[in-house]
């Protein structure tokens, strides 16, 4: 076995009490583990679906970061809605969940529906609105939420339609 490239403190995991002592937090020097089941429901929902954080500034004391899981029901779509400034991106699980947006770069606005498979990824840019819907008239559809905030920021909406800089809703 060879020598170890770092010391102590060095490398990936410096020694940080200087910043520990100006933010007024402790160090965060320990990892968390979130059981399955005991994701936590008490957050922000839309109709249609259900959220539950793992990772969350409740859950963990993340600062910059929310992960979770949202399920769709068989043959049900969640309302039309958006994540604030919150980068999304989706991992699919289980299920064909399809992921609905206006796209407005052309002459007229357009409808897009992204169909999707276990194992496919979504990623939904700040302030987009869009619904989940999930078709399947058996099978609930199940992915895995990182979010860019320590919160699952959602702003319900009376109907998906592009927003324009300065009027997020």
């Amino acid at each position: 076995m060879s020598e170890p490239t770092t010391t102590p403190g060095e490398g990936f995991h410096p020694r940080l009490p200087d910043a520990a002592a100006q933010s007024g937090r402790p160090l965060r020097t320990r990892l968390h583990h979130v059981r399955a089941d005991a994701l936590d429901g008490d957050t922000a929902q839309t109709g249609g679906m259900r959220r539950f954080a793992a990772v969350s500034g409740t859950t963990v004391g993340s600062e910059k970061l929310w992960m979770g899981q949202t399920h769709v029901a068989p043959a049900t779509a969640s309302s039309d809605h958006h994540h604030g400034e919150s980068e999304t991106a989706i991992h699919v699980v289980s299920g064909h969940p399809e992921f609905v947006f206006v796209d407005d770069s052309g002459d007229e606005p357009e409808e897009v529906r992204l169909r999707t498979s276990p194992g496919d990824y979504i990623f939904v840019p700040p302030f987009v609105p869009h619904r989940e819907e999930n078709p399947d008239p058996t099978e609930e559809a199940v992915v895995v939420i990182a979010r860019s905030t320590q919160e699952a920021i959602v702003v319900n909406l009376p109907r998906l339609y592009p927003l324009r800089p300065g009027k997020e809703a």
